[in-house]
């Protein structure tokens, strides 16, 4: 039972736990985003806010197309929803954050880039302190 314990204390299953609690309610705000905001939008643009009653019938057989372009356009917008309202600034904060930490320095020897952990200059083969981190 203590092993059970600490299984369901460690860190990682707790980490995993809160970010499938937040990725839930995520999902939730971004399909009520696309639902009522981004829809009604092409909707208006497009005149047509349900394409579920489009369909065609082929020996007795109906096909309803529109419930997938309804799908497809849905599966669209939260894709577009989350990459310009989460990736795109996620991107940017990381690419601000690289140019602020360099990852090289020069060598003190002979003034090529090393990377910062290297103990050994790769261009004059000669003993270099790691940078401090």
């Amino acid at each position: 039972m203590k092993d059970f314990k600490a299984f369901l204390l460690r860190g990682n299953l707790v980490d995993l736990a809160v970010a499938v609690v937040i990725g839930l309610a995520f999902g939730a705000v971004v399909t009520a985003l696309v639902g009522d905001l981004i829809t009604p939008l092409i909707a208006a643009i497009a005149g047509k806010p349900d394409f579920s009653a489009l369909t065609f019938t082929i020996h007795h057989s109906q096909f309803k197309y529109g419930d997938f372009i309804d799908a497809l356009l849905s599966f669209i917008t939260i894709a577009a929803a989350v990459f310009f309202i989460v990736i795109k600034p996620v991107n940017a904060l990381m690419a601000r954050r690289q140019k602020d930490e360099p990852t090289t320095r020069p060598c003190p020897y002979c003034l090529s880039e090393i990377p910062n952990a290297a103990s050994v200059c790769a261009s004059c083969t000669r003993d270099v302190q790691p940078a401090s981190a």
